[in-house]
């Protein structure tokens, strides 16, 4: 019962952690954005292409993580469960 306990905690602890970077990484990703489609506007001229320039390099973020799911987040989070749930 004990380590059923401390599994339960070790697992709430991560997915608490992770959810609060992901929100921090969040709200500094929207100002680096625009802080990067204001400098972008002096060097394309128009703020409406520096938006499409920082919104296309999101899409192919986008494209690379989906492509990559597996390797970067399935497998490592299946041996990190499979870890955590087996360990005696």
């Amino acid at each position: 019962m004990d380590t059923r306990l401390n599994e339960t905690i070790r697992l709430l602890t991560v997915i608490t952690v992770v959810a609060v970077f992901c929100i921090i990484l969040f709200i500094s990703l929207v100002y680096l954005s625009f802080a990067a489609v204001y400098a972008l506007q002096d060097w394309t001229g128009s703020l409406i292409g520096a938006f499409l320039i920082v919104g296309g390099g999101y899409l192919l973020l986008l494209v690379i993580f989906i492509s990559l799911r597996h390797r970067l987040i399935e497998r490592p989070l299946v041996r990190f469960l499979g870890s955590l749930l087996m360990s005696k």
